[in-house]
């Protein structure tokens, strides 16, 4: 897959003046980009990431079976119930040296941007003495991948560090170029966020590729944050590779995120978890004692419900499956079209659209909304460019598969058509 940087850009990481989707929600900015124009048909979004699917068949009847928890404030650092249970489920659904104690090393979460977002702050706080040392008078950074979620980029700006951007490989793909981490810039970052799969390309990092990641945080002291939110969504035979699977026994520099959103299909309950490092993670439920939002106990039980049931999840991947099947079908020789290890997202390469106004994905959203009532997402809203401008997303748009088999039936003709 093309890279939208030079290989000479790629080489050299830099601290980027554009905010990117850190600082204007990319939907926001859609709207407005699409102010002018009516739908030319009726209107189908494609853009948000919210899952469609049925929700579980449970959920009513446990929330129902809770309803007193409404009565009373949640304890921050979840139910020791929820707690135990997401670290059963870590155990479950990965090889890890040992199972996350429920305890010290396990934590509710009010969705996992809320975490993802606090955890910058954290990574700060918590620098050691010789971390502060080596840092000295630069600006502490926080490393980025490119596309990213916005929170990462909110996380990075809120703990008054300065975010940079982890480069591309020159020779074309999507998981950050590891060679291209310095030692100078490793000793002033004080943590590195990384997703698998990747939202929005649905990379998935393999095994040796997290344990080398994992090893030159360490030698640095810099902590992972790794957002694993898609990582029930796999397209191929073999679920992705936990970033706690690598972490060794004590889960040193690394937490792990996830959430009920992706996996159970339940964006509107807001309830994630993160495990990890206990030092990180005990330090973690004290602020959030008195700067975080508490997730309510009845949500907490249906968590519990979901994390221990997968027949559900199965249920929900082999349908985002048969959606990436007509596509393979409709897509085929078109935008660079490529099926994704994991996820549910097109990520589609539409530079020929390219015009003096706008950008290539842009365009590209302008025309599906105006010819077809398709809504989709610029892939430079989701991505910073450099200081010269250049955006590794400006020539991509992505294309959210969340909607049922029927609907992706019809959605991706009109989608191929909207574009020719």
């Amino acid at each position: 897959m093309p890279d939208a940087l030079s290989p000479a850009a790629a080489a050299t990481p830099a601290v980027v003046p554009d905010p990117g989707p850190a600082a204007r929600s990319p939907f926001v900015r859609l709207t407005e980009l699409l102010a002018d124009l009516a739908p030319g048909k009726p209107a189908l979004s494609l853009a948000v990431g919210e899952p469609r699917h049925a929700m579980p068949g449970f959920v009513g009847a446990v929330l129902a079976g809770h309803l007193d928890g409404f009565g009373r404030y949640p304890a921050g650092k979840g139910l020791p119930e929820f707690r135990r249970a997401a670290g059963d489920w870590f155990a479950r659904r990965y090889a890890l040296a040992r199972a996350p104690d429920p305890e010290r090393e396990v934590l509710v979460l009010n969705g996992s941007r809320e975490g993802l977002f606090f955890a910058a702050l954290m990574a700060r706080r918590l620098l050691s003495l010789q971390k502060r040392a080596r840092i000295g008078a630069a600006e502490p950074a926080v490393l980025l991948p490119n596309p990213f979620y916005a929170a990462y980029g909110a996380g990075a700006e809120a703990a008054g560090c300065a975010s940079v951007d982890l480069p591309l490989p020159p020779g074309g793909g999507w998981l950050p170029d590891l060679d291209a981490l310095t030692p100078e810039l490793l000793d002033r970052s004080v943590a590195l966020y990384f997703a698998s799969p990747a939202n929005p390309q649905g990379t998935i990092a393999p095994r040796a590729y997290l344990e080398r990641l994992v090893a030159l945080c360490r030698a640095h002291e810099v902590m992972i944050f790794a957002d694993e939110c898609y990582s029930e969504i796999w397209l191929g035979a073999a679920p992705p590779t936990g970033i706690l699977e690598v972490a060794g026994p004590d889960f040193a520099g690394v937490v792990a995120f996830n959430s009920l959103s992706k996996r159970s299909s339940l964006p509107g309950l807001r309830c994630g978890f993160c495990a990890g490092e206990a030092r990180f993670i005990e330090a973690f439920a004290d602020f959030r004692n008195v700067a975080a939002p508490q997730v309510p106990e009845p949500l907490q039980w249906v968590g519990i419900a979901a994390l221990a049931d997968e027949a559900h999840v199965a249920a929900s991947r082999d349908l985002y499956k048969a959606k990436f099947d007509i596509a393979d079908e409709v897509l085929a020789g078109h935008f660079d079209y490529q099926r994704p290890d994991g996820g549910f997202f097109l990520w589609l390469n539409v530079a020929g659209l390219r015009t003096g106004q706008h950008s290539a994905g842009e365009e590209a959203a302008r025309l599906l909304w105006q010819r077809e009532g398709l809504r989709t997402v610029p892939g430079g809203y989701l991505c910073r460019g450099d200081a010269q401008g250049r955006n590794p997303g400006a020539d991509y748009l992505r294309i959210a598969l969340v909607q049922d088999l029927e609907t992706t039936r019809e959605a991706l003709p009109r989608l191929l058509a909207g574009l020719s």
